[in-house]
């Protein structure tokens, strides 16, 4: 795969398709995967399965659809392998934070890290705020290396 670096944005239609996601999951969180490079991106729109799990198990799974995320791993990894294939980037994991701000939290910080390190340092994770059924804001994170924590990123549109 190409290394991605600081000049690595989402395209406004990646955008405009993310916010259609978040604002059509609603009022529960969207989730997905954005790969291809600067020209020519995919929006892969992910089923975020935590009601399933919190239904499963509760007691491991306390949260909700509505404040929480999970992609089903074998769907992550189909798009993961297809993009490899194809010799595109990873380019950002997306969720949605309905009626929430748009912040990189702790629990984003616990799904976005193995051991300690994202499994895909140099994609961009974006936030977007949905309140009322309005897109309030979109925010873009990428991981610090010498921090070891995701941090906001101003110039990912």
């Amino acid at each position: 795969m190409a290394g991605q670096s600081e000049d690595m944005k989402l395209n406004r239609e990646s955008v405009d398709q993310i916010h259609a996601h978040a604002l059509e999951e609603y009022p529960e969180e969207c989730c997905g995967i954005v790969t291809g490079n600067n020209s020519a991106q995919r929006v892969h729109r992910c089923e975020n399965i935590q009601n399933r799990l919190h239904a499963e198990d509760p007691a491991a799974f306390p949260r909700d659809a509505r404040i929480a995320y999970v992609i089903d791993r074998s769907e992550f990894d189909g798009i993961i392998r297809s993009a490899l294939e194809k010799k595109e980037d990873v380019i950002a994991f997306y969720h949605s934070h309905p009626e929430h701000e748009a912040y990189f939290s702790e629990e984003d910080l616990a799904a976005q890290t193995v051991f300690g390190e994202p499994e895909f340092p140099d994609s961009l994770q974006i936030v977007v705020s949905v309140i009322e059924r309005k897109i309030q804001e979109t925010r873009c994170f990428q991981w610090d290396r010498d921090m070891k924590h995701f941090t906001a990123r101003t110039n990912c549109f």
